[in-house]
């Protein structure tokens, strides 16, 4: 669910370029994928794959407003698995010894001040921005500006972060697209909508993270189920060669970009998991 974490201005290589990819010249090429002015757009991205940007990552942000206009809105995930339980830490593992301090300990979630983890440079830039708004969860965050904000982050509830109530299905309920800039098609979190929908053997687990419950720091737990994104760059070629007509792909600036409309991914992936997932 990591997207690139650069936050340089320079890309590397940039051979795909020979002069600076201005905001005009990303809003330009954003028309010419097919987004639209009033458009709900959720973006995956990865700044170091656009080229050298003047302003870095507050330059594509701007080129993405440039790109949807005032009547549009912009949707990055803003994930700060950072705060998760220790018990569930791999990358690497922290002695079981550990668990008890780091949950009494962590620093609480806020959404006016948590740092993204792992989002990449564009989602942080945007989340700082004075009329972004940010969605409640701990773990799984999405910041939005724009026309919608509001009414895209408003409910996220902590059960199942990435399903039916959260941002995710609220881009499905406004009728949003899904632009990948540059990552990895399997990045693409929509997907964990359509896994939380579809028919399958889902694996239950319980989380946790610490919020701020009455003004108080408080470690709070809640039901989630096994989230997975191993089968999603397949799931998204596959779709992208059933329905060319919901996707579209070129470049802005260096990047490769793909451009999805989000329902018929969504629906198309809840019955593509359900087929494929035991």
């Amino acid at each position: 669910m990591s997207d690139d974490d650069s936050d340089a201005d320079r890309a590397s290589p940039v051979e795909r370029v020979d002069e600076p990819v201005t905001l005009g010249q990303v809003a330009a090429d954003l028309r010419a994928l097919g987004v639209e002015q009033g458009d709900v757009l959720l973006v995956h991205s990865s700044l170091s794959a656009v080229g050298w940007v003047p302003g870095g990552a507050q330059g594509v942000v701007e080129g993405l407003r440039d790109a949807v206009g005032s009547d549009g809105t912009l949707v990055v995930p803003t994930h700060s698995t950072q705060l998760m339980d220790p018990a569930s830490f791999s990358n690497p593992p922290v002695p079981e010894s550990w668990y008890e301090p780091i949950r009494a300990t962590k620093p609480a979630y806020r959404p006016d001040a948590t740092p993204t983890h792992g989002m990449g440079a564009i989602p942080e830039c945007l989340r700082d921005y004075e009329e972004a708004v940010r969605s409640d969860h701990p773990l799984y965050s999405f910041t939005a500006l724009g026309a919608d904000a509001e009414a895209i982050t408003a409910t996220h509830r902590l059960e199942n972060g990435l399903g039916e109530a959260s941002p995710l299905g609220a881009v499905y309920d406004h009728g949003g697209s899904v632009l990948v800039l540059g990552c990895d098609l399997g990045r693409n979190t929509s997907l964990h909508l359509a896994e939380h929908r579809a028919d399958w053997a889902r694996p239950a687990t319980e989380a946790g993270a610490p919020v701020v419950v009455d003004g108080e720091r408080e470690w709070v737990t809640f039901e989630d189920i096994d989230i997975d994104d191993g089968d999603f760059a397949t799931c998204a070629a596959t779709f992208a060669d059933a329905h060319p007509d919901a996707v579209s792909t070129g470049t802005v600036g260096a990047a490769d970009a793909t451009l999805y409309d989000q329902r018929a991914l969504v629906d198309f992936g809840e019955a593509w998991i359900s087929d494929h997932r035991e």
